[in-house]
């Protein structure tokens, strides 16, 4: 009988140790974050494109090639399977032949991070994890307070005083153990960190445990699947920690590797920040392969206001191996294009998102994006949960007045 799930070990990206995935990891002995491997081998004789055919339209479609060994352990809210929209206003604006949009804001949580949570969540339960404790810029934390709530399993949220208020309620809801920091992500996580020294929590920080990227990676094969096995050109990603864009990219060489893919290059991968914490896009200009820490770090995109990512090194390596690039766009082009194409599209977009659309322009003027290439974007959150963003002013009328 074929195995659910043909999870084969943890390795380490840097210097090639191997680890069990039945037992808690988190960070290799190096101190690199570790990658999941798969028994592909075996898989190919077992899983077939034909074997999606009747599954529910969630994640948990591809569950050969998650990490959860048992169903029972799966802890689901339906997340995944989210539209791929035409974006036909802006291609025409931007002068390219396609031009479309993932939107994950239409997960359970409002945002991509629903991903991470269920496979990660799940795992936890089936590792036997009691608690959880992380730092968040607002939309992880929620989450995974969500996820763990319907695991049972408790868990202790830090997040900078300025993040996005929907997320601190979301996690208060969940009945989260949530406290607030002074300060920035990184602030945050040192918090945790000492924390899960002194309590013996699990630590779910952003690469810090291995499983959420391989909730992040179904982004890509859902686009795969989506789009026939043909790949765009080009994919956009607001990369703050960067887990999607290298999740996607993991998920590409997966599927290539069991000879599903029908395109015969993978796209070019474009991770897009603020200019004002943009210490990927600064790495990738000096051809390095690791960023620099980037100090007082402020963006109305706050997702991605993360000052030095873990896994910049695997980031990195998905854009120079696609021959992609690093773009960083200021908070007033955001915002405005955030304006743009909700009204120009009737798509509520967050922030993170508005600015991958600001940076195609950008892009196709520079003539990187050509007008024939197939251009994909990742906008990661629902618009509403960063109210903050957009002023609403209105008259107030009485009653029996008229326009």
């Amino acid at each position: 009988m074929p195995a659910y799930s043909y999870v084969s070990h943890l390795y380490c990206p840097k210097c090639s140790n191997t680890y069990s995935i039945d037992v808690p990891q988190n960070l290799c002995t190096c101190g690199s974050p570790l990658l999941t491997a798969y028994d592909l081998d075996s898989l190919n004789v077992q899983y077939q494109k034909a074997s999606l055919r009747d599954r529910a339209p969630t994640l948990w479609r591809y569950h050969e090639l998650l990490p959860v060994k048992k169903e029972e352990n799966i802890i689901s809210m339906g997340e995944g399977m989210t539209p791929i929209l035409p974006m036909t206003n802006l291609a025409k604006e931007f002068d390219i032949k396609q031009l479309a949009m993932k939107d994950e804001g239409l997960t359970p949580t409002g945002s991509f991070k629903s991903r991470g949570a269920a496979v990660g969540v799940s795992k936890a339960k089936e590792l036997g994890i009691k608690e959880i404790a992380m730092p968040t810029n607002g939309n992880a934390g929620a989450a995974w307070a969500l996820y763990a709530a319907r695991a049972s399993i408790a868990s202790h949220i830090v997040m900078p005083v300025d993040a996005p208020i929907v997320t601190r309620k979301e996690c208060a809801a969940a009945g989260a153990d949530l406290h607030l920091v002074n300060g920035l992500i990184s602030d945050a996580g040192q918090i945790v960190a000492r924390s899960v020294e002194k309590y013996g929590w699990f630590d779910v920080s952003t690469l810090k445990e291995p499983y959420r990227i391989e909730g992040k990676k179904t982004m890509g094969f859902e686009i795969a699947e989506q789009l026939q096995w043909k790949l765009p050109d080009v994919i956009l990603y607001p990369t703050g920690g960067g887990v999607g864009l290298i999740g996607i990219y993991k998920a590409f060489k997966e599927l290539m590797e069991l000879g599903w893919i029908l395109s015969s290059k993978m796209p070019r991968l474009v991770a897009v920040q603020a200019e004002e914490c943009a210490p990927i896009v600064e790495a990738y200009k000096q051809g390095k392969t690791s960023s620099e820490f980037w100090p007082e770090s402020k963006t109305a995109a706050f997702g991605i206001n993360v000052p030095k990512a873990l896994g910049d090194f695997l980031v990195l390596e998905a854009i120079y191996e696609t021959g992609g690039c690093a773009v960083a766009i200021d908070d007033p082009r955001i915002l405005k294009e955030q304006r743009h194409v909700t009204r120009t599209e009737g798509t509520f977009i967050c922030p993170e998102g508005a600015a991958l659309f600001a940076a195609v322009r950008e892009l196709r003027e520079d003539r990187w994006i050509k007008p024939n290439d197939s251009v994909l974007c990742l906008n990661t959150g629902m618009g509403i949960k960063y109210p903050e963003t957009v002023e609403a002013n209105a008259s107030v009328l009485k009653p029996g007045d008229t326009l």
